[in-house]
């Protein structure tokens, strides 16, 4: 997270990330999270193409 923004770092708790095919397939955060699209990830996650994230902050 400390890679994208060090505000991020700070606070940084889990990231849900989702593909973009998959999100936009399911057409919404809520729709893909009932399809077990979106997975939690930690800080040790290296970002892939194509990733949509929601980061969850402590801040």
């Amino acid at each position: 997270a400390g890679v994208i923004h060090s505000d991020i770092e700070k606070g940084f708790i889990r990231a849900e990330v989702v593909r973009c095919n998959d999100l936009v397939a399911a057409g919404s955060i809520a729709a893909a999270k009932e399809k077990a699209q979106v997975r939690l990830e930690g800080k040790e996650y290296v970002v892939q193409e194509g990733d949509v994230i929601l980061f969850r902050h402590s801040g």
